[in-house]
């Protein structure tokens, strides 16, 4: 599939009213978010469109009844769905805004990043809240039920992957990427695009309910642990003075754990898009 529908969908999927913070159809910020704004930098780094979601259509017109899928599923599920796929969208553009706010230096935009994720955590409780009621329905058959379970793992890699960008919006708020090195600025900026391409796989496995999503993820995750190393190692070379040496390494970390939080995420899909023993 199109690993660019992401951004779009994620904004549709918004705009289905399943938070009263998120960005209306007409363009107009909620009370719990800013007006939306593009972080792609006309020099630094290249950052992949936003992450989040793809056409729920994919899975509506399923043709494996044996495996989980909205197909199978009720349909009560698609409001759970709808929102599980506006959280991809929030943390994947997260992730890419902080990025750029953090090698641009763009202490406003990355402001405004840091407060957005309180919308992030609005929403996981939202669908928490939802799939706890659904499971609360009596005679659950083995797929519906298999699935929720599924979402429970999942939701809070999302959540964590959400602080995670959060943390590094508020790095960059502090203007730290004024003060790395040359050479830890160019580290920064591969670690974020490589962050980015593994939402985005992580977030086509979870709609696509694609078994090999884990694979793709990992694959990028081994770049992501390399590029950890070299930044560290740059860290520890002493180009940089003591304290935005320190913040430099939390950063390197944050994009790391982000990685394996992706990588727990499309791992945990595999269980959706297994086939079901009846």
């Amino acid at each position: 599939m199109d690993t660019f529908r992401v951004a779009e969908a994620g904004r549709q999927a918004g705009n289905a009213g399943t938070h009263p913070g998120t960005v209306d159809s007409a363009g107009e910020a909620g009370p719990s978010e800013q007006p939306g704004r593009s972080w792609v930098p006309a020099t630094s780094p290249t950052v992949a469109p936003p992450v989040g979601s793809v056409g729920l259509e994919v899975s509506l017109q399923s043709s494996q009844p044996d495996r989980i899928s909205l197909e199978h599923a009720s349909m009560e599920h698609t409001p759970i769905e709808r929102t599980v796929v506006r959280l991809f969208a929030l943390v994947g553009e997260g992730l890419a805004g902080a990025t750029h706010s953090l090698l641009a230096g763009d202490r406003e935009a990355a402001r405004t990043l840091a407060d957005h994720d309180e919308e992030v955590d609005a929403l996981y409780s939202d669908v928490e809240r939802l799939v706890y009621d659904r499971m609360a329905v009596e005679h659950l058959d083995q797929a519906d039920l298999r699935y929720l379970v599924v979402l429970l793992r999942i939701l809070p890699e999302i959540e964590r992957s959400g602080d995670l960008a959060e943390h590094i919006a508020r790095r960059a708020v502090r203007g730290l990427g004024m003060e790395l090195s040359h050479r830890a600025r160019g580290l920064v900026e591969r670690m974020g695009e490589v962050a980015s391409d593994m939402w985005r796989a992580a977030t086509d496995a979870f709609v696509d309910r694609n078994p090999l999503g884990g694979d793709i993820v990992e694959d990028l995750d081994d770049e992501m642990d390399e590029l950890h190393v070299t930044l560290t190692a740059e860290i520890a070379s002493g180009s940089m003075p003591l304290p935005v040496a320190i913040e430099a390494a939390l950063v390197a970390r944050f994009y790391e754990r982000f990685g394996d939080h992706a990588v727990n995420l499309a791992r945990r899909v595999e269980a959706i898009s297994a086939p079901t023993h009846r």
